[in-house]
């Protein structure tokens, strides 16, 4: 298939894009800057200049193609609103363009929050749906194009998508013990996250792209959830700072806008997902990879 991809330059993405061309599919990918388009090429991908803001260039990307992975996402906490907006114009247009063709819609979404306080499943809905919704409703958004003759298919992934070059969640928790002098976890620590080694995510995507049905959910999710103290205590002892309780109330003021996503409790299951695509993680688990050093250099 010719593949375009959103996010192709980015964390996942960069992983996405070799696990695709070495399984003989050819990938156009979008690239904000002439150094991610040179990296695209590099890697022997095609890149379109372009952003998600460039509704016209999605709209002939997609058109041009016979798959979308849209993986890219406006990462900015401070406009969370404007963030959900883009997010929600970019389903939109790729929903329209692939109508009626049947070819395969793939979208990132994730599984923190999903089911608090339990293991949440692939059966789960995500209950957030309409523009003012996280992520713009995104999720229920683009099933709403799978009646349309669209193949949607749900990427959630794990909150803490790991490995080495993360700059994601995990590196601002090590970045925030670096900056307090001290590495804290909220309340007891026993809030839990689900974890995912990126080259794990990148294969689950790859079949999820050859396989998943049009409404199907897949989660990228590799263990069902790691404590936060136990995250807490490798990074403490790897930046040789001392391990603190933070009260939920402090929470904010301690980790910034992370402290909310880090006091989840938001353990999730991959089972179903194994099953339907045939899929076993098979990389480090986040405890191996911190343990790595890579983290902390």
């Amino acid at each position: 298939m010719r593949v375009f991809v959103t996010g192709a330059s980015g964390f996942i993405g960069s992983a996405v894009v070799p696990e695709l061309l070495e399984a003989g599919h050819d990938v156009v990918g979008l690239a904000r800057s002439d150094d991610a388009a040179a990296a695209l090429i590099a890697a022997g991908a095609t890149a379109r200049l372009g952003s998600l803001d460039d509704l016209d260039g999605l709209r002939a990307g997609a058109e041009e193609s016979d798959a979308v992975i849209h993986l890219a996402y406006k990462h900015d906490f401070s406009d969370m609103a404007g963030a959900a907006g883009s997010e929600r114009a970019a389903i939109e247009t790729f929903g329209d363009a692939l109508a009626g063709s049947d070819r395969p819609f793939l979208f990132a979404s994730g599984v923190a929050g999903l089911a608090p306080g339990r293991v949440a499943t692939e059966r789960d809905v995500v209950p957030w749906t309409g523009p003012d919704a996280p992520r713009g409703g995104a999720e229920a958004l683009a099933f709403a194009y799978a009646g349309r003759g669209v193949r949607s298919v749900s990427l959630r992934f794990a909150p803490t998508v790991h490995g080495e070059g993360d700059h994601g969640f995990i590196s601002t928790i090590v970045n925030v013990a670096r900056e307090k002098g001290a590495s804290g976890y909220v309340g007891d620590g026993s809030s839990r996250w689900p974890a995912v080694h990126r080259l794990d995510a990148a294969r689950m995507i790859r079949l999820a792209l050859e396989k998943a049905a049009a409404g199907s959910v897949v989660h990228g999710v590799g263990e069902e959830g790691i404590a936060a103290r136990t995250i807490a205590e490798i990074i403490g002892r790897h930046l040789d700072v001392p391990v603190v309780s933070v009260a939920p109330e402090d929470a904010a003021a301690h980790f910034g806008w992370i402290g909310a996503f880090f006091a989840l409790d938001t353990p999730a299951s991959s089972l179903l997902t194994q099953e339907m695509l045939g899929w076993t993680p098979t990389r480090p688990g986040l405890v191996d990879d911190l343990e790595a050093g890579h983290y902390f250099r």
